[in-house]
């Protein structure tokens, strides 16, 4: 636990999901296993795979609940309360996930809204934010630099992050920015590797607490923690 530059708590398809195979090959990343993974060979994309997923390659196939942040406290504490926050949660199932383009990238999102996903993600934002450090003044520029509205702003100035609550999205990233007809060419290059993985509803058995080495930057499952 000492080991790590930040924390967060993410949804991550379960080890023995052909989805997390795929996410780990796709991405070149297993956070389970804190292994690189080698890309798989696919026709028809407008770059390398490696060339795609570079920007969300680091943080492994992943949903956010609780973005990144540097801790305050003591390490353990962290495990013991984000075991009984999931504890304290009921296991659900969320709509089915979708292949979609948000802005100029990829990314699983779900079909329709899910209260019950969007309640986990609050309680995990607001549960753990004991937790959480201030954060300094280049974070919290970097935030801004994507253009928030007014709501956006009091969001991160009380959670550190602008994307809580009714701003809330849940996705799974797989590639970083691209121009629109790379997205294009992208999304139906995938569409026929992913749509068989996705078709059943989304399965929400546990919640991950990640960490992000301090040495090489890329972040790692800690510990699954099943819900209730």
């Amino acid at each position: 636990m000492t080991a790590f530059s930040r924390y967060a708590v993410y949804y991550a398809p379960p080890a023995d999901d052909p989805l997390a195979a795929f996410g780990e090959s796709w991405l070149g990343w297993d956070a389970a296993a804190g292994e690189a993974r080698a890309h798989p060979e696919i026709a028809g994309l407008p770059g390398s795979v490696a060339e795609i997923t570079r920007a969300p390659r680091k943080y492994g196939l992943h949903g956010t609940l609780k973005p990144p942040f540097r801790l305050s406290g003591d390490p353990a504490a962290l495990l013991d309360a984000v075991e009984a926050l999931a504890a304290a949660r009921p296991a659900f199932d969320a709509p089915p996930l979708r292949l979609a383009r948000l802005g100029g990238f990829l990314a699983l999102v779900p079909s329709a809204p899910s209260e019950d996903l969007a309640a986990l993600a609050f309680a995990c934002v607001s549960d753990l934010d004991l937790f959480r450090a201030a954060p300094s003044e280049a974070e919290l520029a970097k935030r801004r630099a994507a253009g928030l509205t007014d709501a956006q702003e009091a969001l991160l100035a009380r959670w550190g992050y602008p994307y809580v609550g009714a701003e809330f999205r849940f996705h799974l990233t797989l590639s970083g920015a691209l121009s629109r007809e790379a997205a294009e060419r992208t999304e139906a290059t995938l569409a026929p590797l992913v749509v068989p993985l996705i078709e059943g509803p989304m399965a929400v058995r546990e919640i991950c607490l990640f960490g992000e080495d301090a040495s090489d930057g890329r972040f790692r499952i800690i510990r699954r923690f099943p819900l209730a």
